[in-house]
């Protein structure tokens, strides 16, 4: 699902118009879309008591519209319109709307009135996409009023909570809280990316009309939202005759002495991912205590410093290793060792197989060219993507979008930056934001999981790896929305998201056999 800019939302409208679907008649259909949720959620609407707040330009249009087919289809309790400003200032589409508003029997005021404070239902039309800078004047007044003078009501916002700036990830101004919003063809960036995207409530895309070519087709949209039906067809049930080595091979490389338990975490999550085979390859001293972990996991010795490290010295015995597999993970717990960050490095530039870097292999990286061969896949939190572009980690929180699209471009590679919303940018500029996820996931071995899950989807579908990519982020947060409902967010641990795998894997599965 592609995700717009206030700009891009526009050209998409005026192209559409120009098609022959005239302003007015989008207008009509955003409040149809609108009023459906409405009748939806909040039934039986004759019973509700509705406050509509508009604003005068086209978001205002909508709430006018929005009035008019609630009042002709449900007459409810009670029903007020509210201006942020004088009639007579609505132009277009808009003082259309206000028109046939009072046809149908309705009038507008500028004024709260005390009986209004009873209301159950609020719909926040007062401003859209077009905000520039923050909300003032009137409109400010009446956004606060929405945030605090209806103590019983939901609040349904229009297209973006009034005060929101379209592409902004924060606000300076005052912002409409929501329970819900409806935006109306693509979601925009503030409902994509935090903070945000937090204070959207439940966001419902609608369409109104626009046909699908001028989003699908267009090039210059390269940002988009991770939908389950894109990835959906990779996990649909697998032939009878299926066999392990239909399914991949994984090769971990990961482990030292004392950190054992991220080599095997990553090598697990790669089986329950669906991989046929994994083969995890440490120094002597850890592959004896990963392969305790699960007898599933095959383990391969790598010659280690007397510190317990991969040794520079094991890559001369290492390429054997690379025969017949899939896809190699490398990274977690292998430590900093010089030998070990060597030994990376050297295999980073030599490795044709598609690699995902993580955590110490993302480190013995830093400061190097990292363009290579074949196929990258980089899984950062924001500390180790600070090394890798030699920032702070605030300035990388600041600007994750332009940090992950700018140094996926400038590498050639694929980006996985990790945090709330990830980002998955890849080597021509796209990114795709992926909406799954918990503040659960904030816990030890975490990410190791992640690479896991990576690794075993990629070894199984070579040829779709970025919907691989994608459906790893996916699963990971969902995996993770579950456990944190079943076990509360505090109490998950990171193998417990190999315990709710399959349930997220069933709702794509579930989507595969209804597509």
């Amino acid at each position: 699902m592609k995700v717009l800019t206030a700009a891009q939302m526009r050209e998409v409208d005026q192209l559409t118009i120009k098609r022959g679907i005239p302003g007015l008649i989008l207008m009509e259909n955003a409040a149809h879309r609108v009023v459906e949720y409405l009748e939806r959620r909040f039934a039986p609407l004759s019973q509700q008591k509705i406050v509509v707040f508009c604003g005068k330009g086209n978001n205002g249009g909508d709430g006018l519209a929005i009035a008019r087919l609630l009042h002709v289809r449900f007459r409810p309790k009670s029903l007020d319109i509210v201006l942020a400003a004088p009639a007579d200032q609505l132009q277009g589409d808009a003082a259309a709307n206000l028109q046939m508003l009072r046809a149908a029997g309705l009038e507008v005021g500028c004024e709260l009135r005390e009986t209004m404070q009873q209301a159950t239902l609020l719909v926040d039309a007062l401003l859209g996409t077009g905000l520039q800078g923050p909300a003032k004047g009137r409109a400010a007044e009446l956004i606060q009023a929405i945030n605090s003078g209806f103590p019983n009501a939901k609040v349904v916002a229009v297209d973006v909570p009034s005060g929101m700036a379209s592409d902004d990830v924060d606000n300076e101004g005052p912002c409409a809280r929501a329970d819900a919003t409806i935006t109306f063809t693509a979601p925009k960036i503030c409902h994509a990316l935090p903070p945000n995207c937090d204070r959207v409530g439940e966001l419902i895309v609608a369409p109104i009309g626009t046909p699908a070519e001028l989003l699908e087709q267009n090039p210059a949209l390269t940002l988009s939202l991770v939908e389950p039906a894109w990835l959906a067809p990779l996990f649909a049930p697998r032939p009878r005759g299926f066999h392990k080595g239909d399914c991949g091979h994984v090769l971990v490389v990961a482990g030292s002495l004392g950190k054992t338990g991220a080599a095997a975490m990553t090598g697990l999550a790669a089986l329950r991912a669906g991989a046929g085979l994994v083969t995890v390859a440490s120094t002597p001293p850890a592959t004896g205590e990963i392969a305790s972990h699960a007898p599933e996991l095959m383990t391969e010795p790598l010659a280690g410093t007397d510190t317990g490290a991969i040794s520079l010295h094991a890559y001369g015995a290492f390429e054997h290793l690379l025969e017949g597999k899939d896809v190699l993970a490398v990274g977690p717990g292998l430590g900093r060792h010089p030998e070990t960050v060597e030994f990376v490095r050297t295999l980073y530039q030599r490795l044709r197989l598609p690699a995902i870097v993580d955590a110490d292999g993302l480190n013995a990286l830093a400061g190097m060219n990292v363009r290579a061969g074949g196929p990258r896949i980089f899984t950062p939190h924001p500390g180790e993507m600070a090394r890798l572009c030699q920032r702070s980690a605030t300035e990388i929180q600041q600007d994750r979008l332009s940090v992950a699209r700018t140094f996926a471009q400038e590498h050639g590679l694929t980006l996985v930056l990790k945090g709330q919303r990830t980002l998955i940018a890849f080597a021509d500029g796209r990114v795709w934001i992926n909406p799954t996820g918990t503040p659960a996931l904030a816990t030890a071995g975490s990410g190791d999981i992640l690479t896991g899950f990576m690794a075993g989807i990629i070894a199984q579908h070579p040829q779709q790896m970025e919907k691989a990519v994608a459906a790893a982020v996916w699963l990971h947060g969902r995996a993770g929305e579950l456990g944190a409902e079943a076990l509360g967010e505090p109490a998950l641990i990171a193998t417990d998201l190999l315990r709710f795998l399959p349930e997220a894997m069933s709702e794509l599965r579930n989507l595969s056999v209804a597509q």
